[in-house]
């Protein structure tokens, strides 16, 4: 389909208010989609750090428990 005029081009033939509309709906959605994906995975790589230090923290907690028994032991032997 060939237009005449830009003007023709926005009309579309009389069907431009829904078509436009169409593309602003798709290119809304589309962006909300792409901030909520962004902001999914933010919180996620956050999550998964916190879980990271939890998880170190722990480790070095049951490494000094296990160096006070041996020393304990020692000691009471």
């Amino acid at each position: 389909m060939q237009f005449n005029s830009f003007s023709d081009f926005i009309n579309m033939g009389g069907y431009g208010f829904y078509v436009w509309l169409s593309f602003g709906a798709a290119a809304l959605i589309l962006t909300l989609l792409l901030i909520s994906s962004k902001a999914d995975h933010q919180k996620i790589i956050t999550q998964i750090a916190k879980r990271k230090q939890r998880e170190d923290k722990l480790r070095q907690a049951k490494a000094l428990r296990k160096q006070q028994n041996k020393e304990l032991n020692e000691v009471t032997e």
